[in-house]
């Protein structure tokens, strides 16, 4: 389950920002997750209050944005929605799309003390 370590990594970040800004306490915390990302929102739920416990994020609440899946078509030159990476263009059933969006994983963000 890789979204332990990515959830270390936000809890990491969130620490830098505290170095950074001088707050002592967090009580949000909110991802933007790509909807064709390799990350699942509900795992990352499931182990985030473990990951946090005993940091600055112990007991903050974590809200998680989906953002959907989006893509370039060649064929059809156009921007169209993407349900799966690799997949054919919804509009015209085109192979040749391109990710464009729905590929991300960041801390958009925090509420803090």
């Amino acid at each position: 389950m890789h979204e332990v370590s990515l959830i270390e990594n936000v809890i990491a970040i969130v620490e830098r920002e505290r170095t950074r800004q001088a707050f002592t306490r967090v009580t949000m915390i909110k991802l933007t997750v790509g909807a064709l990302g390799h990350a699942e929102p509900d795992a990352l739920r499931f182990c985030f209050h473990a990951v946090a416990a005993g940091t600055i994020a112990d007991s903050s609440r974590l809200e998680i944005e989906i953002v959907p899946g989006q893509g370039w078509c060649a064929d059809c030159r156009g921007t169209v929605p993407l349900d799966e990476r690799f997949g054919a263009c919804p509009v015209c059933q085109g192979g040749r799309v391109r990710m464009t969006g729905g590929d991300v994983l960041r801390v958009a963000e925090m509420e803090v003390e």
